[in-house]
């Protein structure tokens, strides 16, 4: 998770509002912080952390022009997050209308996609997925790549492209997340390029 220091220097400083968190699920001290430009056709970025020990439970950064809002929530956070939303029958997705959050597992890709939205260039709206391989199954998938003419990231992407749509065929997906997909583990992932080494195979 990233730090409330890099979220600082994210934003350059420049704080707009703050108040306390109204919600119960990041503790008693859970405090946020908002950055603005001041354009409503511009961006704004905003931060949840604990006064007491300053680790950071959640990011968010909007891009109004482009209407996407991605977010990143503290992995030990994210299902009390979702079970508050429940209870108080709130859509823990919705950014604003119509716009739904893009939920990132990475604090690179975060950062990237905040510093291209601040800067107002383009940026990869697809979201990355940490995946750790053994090496020996690293070795296997490169090669597999290499037999294919696909970069490795090509070859992932297809694997879990792939898994999305048989999830989707079991009813387990209704609708395809932003790719690659943010709910994917890493043991998902693994499996997903097993499936394509099968399917090579047969």
């Amino acid at each position: 998770m990233i730090t409330l220091k890099q979220f600082i220097n994210l934003i350059d400083y420049r704080i707009t509002e703050g108040c306390d968190y109204t919600w119960d699920c990041y503790g008693p001290n859970a405090y946020n912080l908002s950055s603005w430009n001041g354009d409503h056709d511009g961006h704004s970025l905003n931060v949840v952390f604990d006064t007491e020990f300053q680790t950071v439970y959640e990011v968010q950064v909007h891009d109004y022009k482009q209407n996407r809002a991605y977010r990143l929530i503290h992995p030990d956070c994210v299902e009390d997050y979702q079970r508050e939303a429940r209870e108080r029958d709130v859509n823990p997705n919705e950014a604003w209308d119509d716009v739904d959050y893009v939920d990132l597992d990475v604090d690179e890709d975060f950062i990237e996609k905040a510093q291209a939205i601040i800067a107002g260039e383009d940026y990869d709206t697809r979201v990355s997925v940490p995946v750790n391989f053994t090496d020996e199954e690293l070795l296997t998938y490169m090669k597999m790549a290499h037999d294919r003419d696909m970069t490795f990231n090509e070859f992932v992407e297809q694997a879990l492209r792939a898994a999305i749509d048989d999830f989707k065929q079991q009813g387990i997906l209704i609708q395809s997340p932003p790719f690659p997909a943010d709910s994917f583990t890493q043991e998902q992932a693994r499996e997903a390029v097993k499936k394509a080494k099968k399917k090579k195979r047969g």
